[in-house]
């Protein structure tokens, strides 16, 4: 038995993650949490943090959380101006 059709479709959060990481369409969310990022970029959750707490990393805090920007990630990484790995 099928499930009737929805003319309307929400993605899923995997959806979502599977996207273009240069992407800035505004089905993504616009902050993404340290440990995201480190997997994003290839880092250890630790160097993520380090970057972050060295201003490497474009971060925002929210209270006690810190959430790096993903558009201004996404600007840096294409930018000439990307901070060396050695620089932390």
């Amino acid at each position: 038995m099928s499930a009737p059709a929805s003319s309307t479709h929400t993605p899923r959060k995997a959806e979502v993650r599977g996207a273009s990481r240069t992407d800035h369409s505004p089905s993504l969310p616009a902050l993404m949490s340290v440990p995201e990022a480190a997997e994003f970029l290839g880092l250890s959750r630790a160097s993520a943090y380090r970057y972050a707490e060295a201003g490497l990393l474009p971060t925002k805090r929210f209270g006690r959380r810190v959430y790096v920007v993903r558009a201004r990630l996404s600007d840096l990484l294409e930018s000439n101006d990307a901070p060396e790995a050695g620089a932390a």
